[in-house]
């Protein structure tokens, strides 16, 4: 895997220390993380990258391994997220930079291609499309009204509820239940079962993930806890939130060239109505400079995991375009 040869500094971006991983000479491609993730979840795709000509650069997000996690909420609009990014980029001496996105790391780079175009010259997101602003209602409202309380995200809302459980839990357990969920179904956690049910249940790794896997995520998140990686959750229906304040770009297109990759079994992609935005005239609406989407068959969620080699092809295939 070439692993060990991947680099390791801290930065100093946006007021907060942050922990970069990279390898390779070349234009700059910028890998963006999700939850509960870390830049080890790009390590198949640094090493493919920097071996074709190119400097990965993969972070830990603001929240997440050894980047500073801010405690507040509040440390965790979308503003701060994209500034983290330009500053990011203006450390590593570049104008522009490709991107590539999954999960959260999907959604801070859409609004860093709304916020700063200028900085981007093509994406390649994984996973979560692009999510117009609703001007009426705010985000989790939504997803409660589609799905119900015991909806994941409407249960991360409470400050500290899903911290106790997860460290009931463990945290390897944690990192294996969701890493392991291939389930175009959405996640229900009823409040009388917890987050995951009993740390005795077995769960068998898929050939993609290995035990060494696991226990480097979960050794990491045991020393930065998940409070901040939740907090991305949180933010999103405080009442000034990034709702309220992303108000001036209802309706603003994304104009840098995109690709999009999902797999047919992901939970995303699967969330009411999506499916018909992507592949009828919606999502090319909102991203006229949408060039590809790759529905791949029998692949989840943590598809840069699961299909390394597909994906790592897929990004290489279209920013050599550029």
């Amino acid at each position: 895997m070439e692993i060990e040869t991947i680099k390791h500094r801290m930065l100093q971006v946006n007021g907060i220390n942050m922990h970069v991983a990279e390898k390779g000479d070349g234009p700059v491609v910028l890998l963006l993380h999700g939850f509960p993730e870390l830049w080890y979840s790009w390590r198949h795709q640094i090493v493919y990258l920097a071996a074709r000509g190119y400097r990965a650069v993969a972070p830990d997000l603001r929240g997440f391994g050894d980047t500073d996690a801010p405690p507040d909420v509040d440390a965790y609009y979308m503003f701060h997220l994209v500034g983290d990014l330009i500053a990011l980029i203006n450390s590593l001496g570049q104008d522009k930079v490709f991107v590539v996105g999954h999960d959260w790391g999907a959604v801070v780079a859409w609004y860093l291609c709304i916020f700063r175009p200028d900085r981007v010259k093509a994406l390649v997101n994984l996973s979560v499309a692009h999510t117009p602003r609703n001007p009426v209602r705010r985000p989790v409202d939504s997803l409660r009204a589609l799905y119900g309380d015991d909806y994941y995200i409407c249960r991360f809302q409470e400050p500290g509820e899903a911290e106790a459980d997860f460290a009931r839990l463990g945290a390897a357990f944690v990192i294996r239940k969701f890493l392991t969920y291939h389930e175009p179904a959405p996640i229900l956690i009823p409040k009388d079962k917890g987050f995951g049910g009993s740390p005795d249940e077995e769960i068998i790794l898929p050939s993609w993930l290995s035990e060494d896997d696991i226990s480097y995520f979960a050794n990491k998140f045991n020393k930065s806890g998940f409070t901040g990686g939740l907090n991305y959750y949180r933010i999103m229906n405080r009442t000034k939130i990034n709702w309220e304040l992303t108000a001036p770009w209802t309706g603003v297109q994304i104009k840098v060239p995109v690709k999009f990759v999902v797999g047919d079994m992901d939970l995303s992609y699967n969330v009411h109505r999506v499916q018909e935005y992507v592949q009828k005239g919606g999502f090319k609406r909102d991203v006229p400079f949408l060039q590809e989407v790759v529905v791949m068959e029998g692949v989840g969620h943590f598809i840069n995991q699961e299909r390394p080699n597909e994906i790592s092809q897929h990004i290489l295939d279209f920013i050599n375009k550029f």
